[in-house]
């Protein structure tokens, strides 16, 4: 349970409902949580389907895992501790972006169950949409395109997700990709298939 140090504070409704937003925006707000191993194509897909969702004339906006390290989060390290403190941060600011109509793309490793439910309940139910990029390790090892496997392997990484720290992999999530099998332009084709049925495309 995140510790509330905010005091004297009151929550204020504006003027324009979220009904509102998505009717200018002609789609409806969805969060699309990528989850996981390090090179199993999150990021690579998320940014596949944010073009592809722009050049239908969609609101798409990726948020990924390193780049949020830069900033919001960069106070964050990769204890267990602090994985839940960025996926919580992550799942408040998919929220805001859901409630302002945006089709949102996260790219996050999020090895833990409890803390990708935490998001699903944050942003909630049908605007969570949990994809896992079910790709084996051994793909994701042999890609390996930050040279990270490379260095836990070699005990210069302590901690690393899939090694030497747990990925705990969704029980039931909305979609299932292995980009051992999958290009990214076929698995952005399943997900815009998945959004279209949701009735996120259409107002």
């Amino acid at each position: 349970m995140t510790e509330i140090k905010a005091t004297n504070i009151t929550w204020h409704e504006g003027h324009v409902s979220r009904d509102e937003r998505e009717k200018l925006l002609k789609q409806k707000g969805a969060l699309i949580w990528m989850t996981g191993l390090s090179g199993s194509g999150k990021s690579t897909i998320a940014y596949t389907l944010e073009h592809a969702l722009v050049q239908q004339g969609r609101l798409a906006y990726v948020l990924d895992g390193d780049n949020v390290r830069h900033g919001l989060n960069k106070n964050l390290g990769f204890s267990a501790e602090d994985r839940t403190e960025n996926i919580r941060r992550i799942g408040e600011v998919g929220k805001l972006f859901v409630d302002a109509g945006i089709i949102t793309i996260t790219a996050f490793i999020s090895p833990y169950l409890a803390d990708r439910q935490i998001a699903r309940e944050t942003v909630g139910e049908g605007n969570f949409f949990e994809v896992f990029c079910d790709t084996p390790l051994s793909v994701c090892e042999e890609r390996d395109p930050k040279g990270l496997y490379k260095k836990a392997r070699a005990g210069e990484i302590k901690g690393f997700t899939g090694i030497d720290d747990p990925y705990e992999a969704p029980e039931k999530p909305e979609h299932v990709i292995d980009t051992s099998k999958l290009s990214p332009q076929e698995a952005t084709v399943e997900l815009c298939a998945m959004l279209t049925k949701a009735g996120k495309l259409s107002v």
